[in-house]
Protein backbone atom coordinates (compact mmCIF):
# COMPACT_ATOMS: atom_id res chain seq x y z
CA UNK A 1 0.00 0.00 0.00
CA UNK A 2 1.39 3.42 -1.38
CA UNK A 3 0.46 6.66 0.41
CA UNK A 4 0.78 9.41 -1.79
CA UNK A 5 -0.27 13.42 -2.24
CA UNK A 6 -1.18 14.82 -5.60
CA UNK A 7 -1.74 18.50 -6.71
CA UNK A 8 -3.68 18.88 -9.49
CA UNK A 9 -3.00 22.21 -12.16
CA UNK A 10 -5.90 24.23 -9.24
CA UNK A 11 -3.11 23.27 -6.39
CA UNK A 12 -5.88 20.89 -4.95
CA UNK A 13 -4.30 18.77 -2.24
CA UNK A 14 -5.77 15.11 -3.67
CA UNK A 15 -5.03 12.60 -1.22
CA UNK A 16 -4.56 9.37 -2.31
CA UNK A 17 -3.84 5.56 -1.03
CA UNK A 18 -3.16 2.63 -3.71
CA UNK A 19 -3.45 -1.01 -3.18
CA UNK A 20 -1.47 -3.39 -5.77
CA UNK A 21 -2.31 -6.80 -6.85
CA UNK A 22 -0.32 -8.91 -9.41
CA UNK A 23 -2.40 -10.19 -12.03
CA UNK A 24 1.07 -10.93 -13.89
CA UNK A 25 4.21 -11.10 -12.61
CA UNK A 26 6.82 -9.35 -14.60
CA UNK A 27 9.63 -11.49 -16.46
CA UNK A 28 12.62 -12.60 -14.33
CA UNK A 29 14.91 -11.49 -16.57
CA UNK A 30 13.58 -7.41 -16.47
CA UNK A 31 12.61 -7.36 -20.52
CA UNK A 32 8.66 -6.51 -20.49
CA UNK A 33 6.23 -5.56 -18.00
CA UNK A 34 3.79 -7.32 -15.53
CA UNK A 35 -0.06 -6.52 -15.50
CA UNK A 36 -1.41 -5.35 -12.19
CA UNK A 37 -4.99 -4.28 -10.73
CA UNK A 38 -4.18 -0.87 -8.83
CA UNK A 39 -7.34 0.50 -6.28
CA UNK A 40 -7.30 3.63 -5.49
CA UNK A 41 -9.31 5.36 -3.25
CA UNK A 42 -8.88 9.05 -1.73
CA UNK A 43 -9.49 10.49 1.43
CA UNK A 44 -12.59 13.03 1.93
CA UNK A 45 -13.67 15.19 0.42
CA UNK A 46 -12.31 13.66 -2.74
CA UNK A 47 -13.58 9.29 -1.50
CA UNK A 48 -13.82 8.29 -4.95
CA UNK A 49 -12.90 4.44 -5.36
CA UNK A 50 -11.05 3.92 -8.82
CA UNK A 51 -9.58 0.38 -9.95
CA UNK A 52 -7.10 0.02 -12.91
CA UNK A 53 -5.38 -2.59 -14.88
CA UNK A 54 -1.72 -1.34 -15.63
CA UNK A 55 0.61 -3.06 -16.64
CA UNK A 56 3.90 -1.75 -15.63
CA UNK A 57 7.20 -2.73 -15.03
CA UNK A 58 7.06 -3.03 -11.10
CA UNK A 59 4.35 -3.09 -8.41
CA UNK A 60 5.85 0.50 -7.58
CA UNK A 61 5.17 1.71 -10.74
CA UNK A 62 2.03 0.42 -11.37
CA UNK A 63 1.05 2.30 -8.10
CA UNK A 64 2.54 5.20 -9.32
CA UNK A 65 0.39 5.47 -12.48
CA UNK A 66 -2.69 4.25 -11.01
CA UNK A 67 -2.48 7.36 -8.55
CA UNK A 68 -1.30 9.84 -11.60
CA UNK A 69 -4.28 8.77 -13.04
CA UNK A 70 -6.76 9.15 -10.19
CA UNK A 71 -5.64 12.59 -9.82
CA UNK A 72 -6.21 12.95 -13.49
CA UNK A 73 -9.98 11.37 -12.92
CA UNK A 74 -10.57 13.62 -10.27
CA UNK A 75 -9.60 17.08 -11.44
CA UNK A 76 -11.54 16.42 -14.33
CA UNK A 77 -14.37 16.07 -12.09
CA UNK A 78 -13.84 18.46 -10.30
CA UNK A 79 -13.59 20.50 -12.74
CA UNK A 80 -17.22 19.84 -14.17
CA UNK A 81 -18.66 20.84 -11.09
CA UNK A 82 -16.95 24.54 -11.22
Amino acid sequence: MSLFTQYNERTTMIYCNATVDVIDTPPAHGQGLGKFRVEVYGREPHDYVRIYTINAKSDDAAAKEGLDRFVDDISALLAKKD
